[in-house]
């Protein structure tokens, strides 16, 4: 191991859990107590803790329990962790046993989860574990261990890594570790990835950009945790004993195929409000309002407040009503709760069926429209609304709470239910002395800010462009015009007619006008969108104008793309809107295939006029075109439709203002503190100064070059250190390119951009650098301009040579400088040995090791740069060798990769004969195996008879138990290899 990995990030850690009571042990030492070095589960401190805890189990049951823990049965790793959770922290498992009233089904505790009681569950931290199976051998970090279970694995990385570097090669470990050793992953709940200053945490399956902060060790403070480093503030938040069984047990879900691990804001505001909830004893002071802002989980927060609030005994399992106040949010909250298996959520399909599932009482869940809370008038006019209930345990969660609350529909829910406690969630609180989210629903529980979603990581910032069109009337005024046009009413008359039909919506619909937007729309859109693959919508005054601009759109588009428009319908509709009414169903559908890459469905933009502009979340969505007045929240509902994090290329969502927005941007954040809404609008003119100086930093790297010493610049990035920062700079240089082009203001920095990408794809394919100089990462258009400039120098785009390749000494002298021969026969030969090291460990490690030990003797003066090159040509020819089939030990070739590792054990201990004749024994065995059987490696019967047999064979030839297991694990390895 690293030295700085485990004295900076390692040992810390481990000191920290122990310091929070966990009982640390070493992996070594915990070998006395496992089955063999495969035994995943600790089964002897599984079946005490079983024990511990159901004082009435018989020790039949308990090793029932354990066997049905260990000896899971599953198609696959997906189902079968989510089989784990729910029988560890869901549905549970039970066993048949006569407690003295007949045999009944008792359910078996697996866990204490009361705060009072946490110490009953037995705790482990546990270091460098070897699990060994027939794909070899692997040595997790860290891994918590509790009531014998392996719950949390956490990979320490480096601090000395490049921090770009850190989190996607601990999740890589990861999946190397669940191709291999998929038991382990049956029973983990949580992965973690720390270099002490940067620590991230995810569920299995997940790919880095899903790992998130936890960067509040709530209710703790920073202070109390004793540190602001992020691993101390992770383990602080959800490592410590009592943390740990309130997330595992509330804060984890399985939304359809994917497994979410709660967000540190999530958590926090479920237990403020749970925390108000108990405590307080007015239902008027229960409530509150979490401001979590657009695209941070809200629906999710509501799953989670909702599971927990059903596992408080003081509430006695309380009804929970969901309020919303649109149909399609209705159904997308009503989705959520399903998907993530929350028991028997009931939509409310009238008035009638609402007041009958409020009548249920306790346990119940009621998904509802605020529309539905509609009473009967009097004489009067009043709403009529009977109480239906008085309970005190019914929590009713409003979802955007800034709306509908505010008017007689709110005041008949409250009247219904006189002592319920409200909770208001909205991403856009309104403050108002009129209307106020705080005043309607209590203080604020829980603040989640447009910013700090951005800066978590959680949102992509929303940039802003305005692309006001030049609309004049031609020739006379509009004013003049209309008095002749209606020459024959009075004065009075004419304004009255100018004031009803000459408004914002005729002057927004004027044809030209129309049609200019339309086609900048449609330009923008395909050169700054779309060759991203990223998806818009439009946001048309009126529904009329939704259907011009499908029409024009359409037109100027010329079948790239597809587009759908999609209002609500009026009974009275003219022909040309009603041959776009849909059905619900359609209405679906459309949204369903707009939210799938367009490389899976063409569908690409979406034209509204009121539609899909608040609740709806489609992340591969990057623009809106806005060409409509919108006001406070609705604006900011609007435009908040960018933000959701999609992946690593859509760094920023955008809004295009053809109506001029703006002007009523600063009302709506007139509603708000200046430091809640920091952040919600970036100008693209604030892309220009970053967008300088990632340019400077960019160019910095060939100071002192001009364009045309293109060989002296490639070697500028022959250090692989060098080509790392280089890497990273590019990428960022290239990002501001992507957010300010098509703008003339990124016109002086495109032949420099070229320039640098022309250099970045030389160096890929003179190094022999396959991955990590791709520059599809940088955005389309970026590329494409990248990519024209290759192809007007000339220069084939193209895949590095292989050293094995009869023209590559050929291209190699092409060059001049002796130095970037050098350069690239060393990166050649590091490519090959990285791609062959399976082969032959032993071969290609020491290979690697020679090369290195050459260029630090050239660095350090001791041969030079000729000497280095006939020394690097000769490492090469031994791979050259190798791959042809000669060996130095006289053995066959396919059997020289054995006997190279028993070398490696045993050398000094062993005659090198004695080791020969065990090599063929050895390999002879293994081919006669596997070679009948063409499909061996995946039947995993054969592979533990395979390895019981070799490990007999190996120690009849005197071998220890640890040296036979650990080379059966690797030779099992290299028999994949070969023949799998």
């Amino acid at each position: 191991m690293e030295p700085l990995e485990y004295t900076e990030v390692e040992f810390p850690f481990i000191e920290q859990l122990k310091s929070y009571g966990y009982t640390y042990i070493k992996g070594s030492e915990l070998d006395t107590e496992r089955k063999g070095w495969g035994s995943i589960v600790l089964e002897a401190r599984l079946a005490q803790a079983i024990q511990r805890l159901n004082d009435w189990i018989s020790d039949v049951n308990t090793e029932k329990v354990v066997k049905q823990l260990v000896a899971l049965q599953t198609e696959d790793l997906w189902d079968a962790n989510k089989t784990m959770f729910d029988w560890l922290f869901g549905q549970g498992i039970s066993v048949l046993q006569d407690l003295g009233g007949g045999k009944k089904n008792q359910t078996v505790r697996l866990f204490d989860f009361d705060i009072d009681n946490i110490d009953k569950n037995d705790f482990l931290v546990v270091n460098q574990i070897s699990y060994t199976n027939a794909n070899g051998t692997i040595r997790p970090d860290i891994v918590l261990y509790i009531n014998g279970l392996p719950l949390v694995l956490i990979e320490c990385k480096s601090p000395k890594l490049k921090w770009d570097q850190q989190l996607p090669e601990g999740v890589r470990q990861f999946d190397r570790y669940q191709e291999t050793h998929e038991k382990l992953f049956w029973y983990n709940q949580m992965l973690i990835v720390t270099s002490r200053d940067r620590a991230r945490a995810g569920t299995i399956l997940a790919r880095p950009q899903h790992y998130s902060l936890w960067k509040d060790p709530y209710p703790l403070t920073v202070e109390e945790v004793g540190s602001n480093r992020a691993q101390d503030i992770l383990a602080g938040g959800i490592l410590r004993k009592e943390a740990i069984m309130d997330v595992m047990r509330n804060f984890i879900v399985f939304d359809g195929k994917v497994k979410k691990l709660a967000r540190y804001q999530q958590y926090r505001a479920v237990n403020k409000a749970l925390d108000r909830i108990i405590t307080e004893d007015k239902p008027s002071l229960r409530g509150g309002v979490v401001w979590h802002t657009q695209g941070s989980g809200k629906s999710l927060t509501m799953v989670y407040l909702a599971m927990k609030l059903r596992r408080v005994e003081s509430l006695e399992n309380p009804m929970l009503l969901v309020v919303t106040d649109r149909q399609d949010l209705d159904e997308q909250i009503t989705k959520t709760f399903q998907h993530c298996g929350f028991p028997n959520p009931t939509q409310a399909t009238s008035v009638a069926d609402l007041k009958l599932q409020l009548e249920k009482g306790p346990g119940t869940t009621v998904m509802t429209l605020i529309q539905k809370f509609q009473g009967q008038e009097d004489e009067d006019g009043n709403q009529i609304f009977p109480v239906v209930s008085e309970a005190e345990n019914i929590i009713v969660m409003t979802d955007e709470s800034h709306r509908s609350q505010y008017k007689g529909l709110a005041l008949n829910m409250r009247k219904a239910l006189p002592n319920a406690t409200f909770i208001g969630f909205t991403g856009t609180p309104i403050d108002k002395k009129t209307r106020s989210t705080t005043g309607k629903f209590g203080s604020y529980i829980d603040k989640y800010t447009i910013e700090q979603a951005v800066e978590d990581g959680a949102t992509v910032p929303i940039y802003y462009e305005s692309r006001l069109p030049n609309v004049h009337v031609k020739g006379e005024s509009l004013d003049e015009l209309f008095n002749r046009v209606f020459f024959d009413y009075d004065e009075d008359t004419r304004e009255r007619i100018k004031q009803k039909h000459v408004n914002e919506a005729l002057i927004l619909t004027a044809p030209e006008r129309m049609e200019e937007i339309a086609l900048d729309i449609v330009r923008h859109f395909e050169s700054h969108i779309l060759v991203n693959g990223y998806k818009a919508q439009v946001v048309a005054v009126s529904r009329t104008a939704a259907v011009k601009y499908k029409q024009l759109i359409d037109q100027y588009a010329a079948g790239q793309f597809e587009t759908a428009v999609i209002f609500s319908a009026g009974h009275n509709d003219e022909k040309d809107l009603r041959e776009h009414h849909i059905t619900k169903e359609q209405e679906k559908s459309l949204i369903e295939r707009f939210k799938k890459p367009f490389s899976e469905d063409k569908l690409a933009i979406i034209i509204v006029c009121d539609k899909l502009l608040t609740g709806f979340d489609a992340p591969v969505e990057q623009v809106m075109y806005l060409d409509k007045p919108l006001r406070e929240h609705n604006l900011l509902q609007a435009i908040a439709r960018t933000n959701r994090r999609y992946d690593d290329n859509k760094t920023y969502g955008l809004i295009v203002d053809y109506f001029g927005v703006s002007r009523f941007l600063d009302q709506a954040l007139d509603t708000f503190s200046a430091n809640d809404v920091k952040g919600a609008l970036h100008s693209i003119d604030e892309e220009i100064p970053r967008l300088e100086q990632r340019h400077r930093s960019a160019m910095r790297f060939l100071d002192g070059l001009k364009k045309s010493q293109r060989e002296e610049s490639i070697l500028r990035l022959a250090d692989e250190d060098v080509r790392s920062d280089f890497e990273m700079t590019f990428k960022r240089f290239a990002e501001s390119m992507d957010k300010v082009m098509p703008s003339p203001k990124a016109e002086s920095f495109v032949g420099d951009l070229r320039h640098l990408g022309l250099i970045r794809q030389l160096a890929k394919s003179r190094f022999s650098v396959e991955d990590g100089l791709d520059i599809s990462d940088c955005g389309e258009k970026v590329r494409d301009l990248v990519y024209k400039h290759l192809q007007s120098e000339g220069i084939e785009v193209r895949d590095p040579i292989s050293i094995l390749d009869a023209s590559f000494k050929e291209e190699v002298e092409g060059n001049v400088l002796p130095e970037t021969k050098a350069a690239q026969i060393e990166h050649a030969i590091k490519r090959e040995i990285s791609v062959r090291i399976e082969e032959d460990e032993v071969f290609y490690t020491s290979l690697k090791k020679k090369v290195e030990d050459l260029l630090e003797r050239f660095k350090e003066r001791q041969m030079n740069i000729y000497e280095l090159l006939e020394k690097l040509y000769s490492a090469r020819d031994e791979i050259l060798n190798k791959v042809d089939g000669q060996t130095k030990s006289g053995l066959k070739p396919e059997e020289e990769p054995y006997f190279n590792k028993l070398v490696e054990v045993f050398e000094g201990q062993r005659e090198i004969d004695e080791l020969k004749e065990i090599t063929v024994v050895v390999h002879q065995f293994i081919e006669d195996r596997v070679t009948p059987i063409t499909d061996w490696t995946r039947k995993n019967d054969f592979k533990r008879k395979l390895n019981a047999d070799l490990k007999i064979i190996l120690l009849k030839k005197k071998m220890s138990m640890s040296d036979a297991s650990m080379l059966v694990g690797y030779f099992t390895a290299l028999a994949e290899v070969q023949y799998g």
